[in-house]
């Protein structure tokens, strides 16, 4: 079974208060599941790999076999991909995890849309903040 998952990671400073939000939809675009996670203090690109990695656990926990990730970072993107190098030393072990992580699937990609096309994981990492900030 392949599920397409919105991912969206952000934090409120770089570093600041950091949360990950996720939406899976199965083919017929139906919303099947969704998450959102307080990550504690991080960076946006931090929080951008923590919500690949959420997405990647919600999709396997749904019986996922398949996944197509859409993310609003393109350097996250592109860095799966194999499009960019991962340079910074913090990154490495996310990289790797991400990588691990979608290596359970039979196959897997992941595409970069703008701000606007990701709007309920954005929402959800919003809501998780505002929810964390209390």
């Amino acid at each position: 079974m392949k599920l397409t998952v919105h991912v969206d990671g952000g934090s409120r400073g770089n570093p600041g208060p950091a949360a990950a939000g996720a939406v899976a939809s199965n083919a017929d675009g139906e919303i099947v599941g969704e998450r959102g996670e307080m990550i504690g203090e991080a960076t946006n690109n931090v929080a951008e790999y923590r919500a690949v990695l959420l997405g990647a656990a919600l999709a396997l926990e749904l019986g996922a076999t398949e996944i197509e990730l859409i993310n609003d970072s393109e350097l996250i993107a592109h860095q799966l991909n194999g499009k960019y190098k991962v340079k910074h030393v913090d990154m490495k072990p996310l990289y790797a995890e991400a990588i691990a992580a979608l290596g359970q699937f039979d196959s897997w990609s992941i595409s970069c849309v703008r701000r606007e096309q990701n709007e309920h994981a954005d929402l959800l990492v919003n809501q998780t903040l505002d929810a964390g900030a209390l």
